[in-house]
């Protein structure tokens, strides 16, 4: 018999968190940008979930697309990366994927293609990661004059719109527009998840919804039920031992954690090798029998253990959650000084996904 722990994912909410991203996005077309195997939840899954509603997929690589073909279907899929060869270019063209081409050597591989296929221009407008710096555009659109390859549009990312205080936002959306103000005609896409939720920001006629359309928060310092969002995800175990700590016992490796007085102790069957993160600090909240308990002790490899003093009722095979419904990825991931992303995208394959609400 497997272990009791899963990874459920809502389908339901997931599709209700994209109708909230159309809803925010206003005049904006919305592309569900499902990369990173849809932030760790199943592309194929999620991909056909949301097919009904969205008009094109946005993925980072040609491997995440053709797992989108592999499901059986034909939407327009946007390479956030571009491609990585020569060869891909052909590839793009065959199957409708729209690559972003961000350096020279990309320009080359298309004007190498008798029909390449439709693209889109990274514009870097400060974050200095991919793109061509708005001086540049004037060159790149006159090298591709001619090109019988569509020219769709240009795309830009903000390196920090989860912060309302930060100006950078609204810095590098007035570099943007002035940039690719000299073509009215093409698509322009800014807006990530947060820019969703910013006040008075423009998302131009694209945006791209990550994060939120799995009920994470793209906000700093904000759960996503705080935005309405709902939780695609709950990571679920059990309780596989149940013990009494005596006063000064120590609790797993590196003795990081110790009782101040006589505690009850569960031990649930997770570690770090099915995603959960293994610096989750002491009192990092987890769900057992419709009460918060709290970590104690170094996550390891297969297990964790929590303080059940506020559940004295618990039993070995009861459940717990480890995020979800009950307690948020986000607040778990500050726990663990760092971010929901890298905590849904790194539930590992030995973790089952198990599907309701399609």
């Amino acid at each position: 018999m497997p272990r009791a722990t899963v990874a459920r994912i809502d389908l339901a909410a997931i599709r209700h968190n994209f109708g909230l991203a159309r809803q925010f996005a206003g005049g904006a077309r919305a592309m569900a940008v499902i990369k990173a195997d849809a932030y760790g939840h199943g592309i194929a899954r999620v991909a056909r979930t949301l097919a009904p509603d969205a008009t094109c997929f946005a993925v980072a690589c040609i491997e995440e697309a053709l797992a989108i073909r592999d499901a059986g279907l034909a939407h327009p899929v946007v390479l956030l990366q571009g491609v990585h060869a020569a060869g891909d270019m052909a590839t793009c063209a065959a199957q409708n994927f729209e690559p972003v081409l961000h350096s020279g050597y990309q320009l080359d591989w298309l004007a190498a293609q008798a029909a390449g296929p439709a693209f889109w221009i990274k514009v870097n407008t400060g974050m200095n990661r991919l793109g061509f710096r708005p001086a540049e555009l004037s060159r790149v659109m006159a090298v591709l004059a001619g090109r019988k390859s569509a020219f769709l549009g240009f795309v830009t990312h903000f390196a920090a719109s989860d912060e309302m205080d930060n100006d950078a936002t609204r810095q590098q959306t007035a570099v943007f527009a002035d940039a690719v103000a000299p073509w009215p005609d093409a698509e322009l896409s800014v807006a990530n998840s947060a820019a969703h939720f910013r006040d008075g920001q423009p998302l131009f006629t694209r945006s791209r919804p990550g994060i939120m359309l799995y009920g994470a928060s793209p906000m700093a310092e904000r759960n996503g039920s705080d935005l309405g969002l709902q939780p695609a995800m709950s990571l679920e175990s059990n309780l596989i031992a149940v013990r009494t700590l005596a006063a000064g016992d120590a609790v797993g490796y590196g003795a990081a954690w110790r009782a101040e007085r006589e505690t009850p102790m569960g031990i649930v069957a997770i570690g770090y090798a099915d995603g959960y993160p293994r610096h989750a600090g002491n009192g990092t909240p987890v769900w057992v029998k419709g009460h918060r308990a709290a970590l104690i002790g170094r996550v390891s490899m297969d297990m964790l253990a929590v303080d059940l003093s506020a559940v004295p009722d618990a039993r070995e095979g009861d459940p717990v959650e480890l995020w979800g419904r009950n307690v948020s990825v986000d607040e778990v991931a500050r726990c663990a000084g760092t971010i929901s992303y890298e905590l849904l995208t790194g539930v590992t394959a030995r973790v089952p996904r198990l599907y309701h609400g399609g």
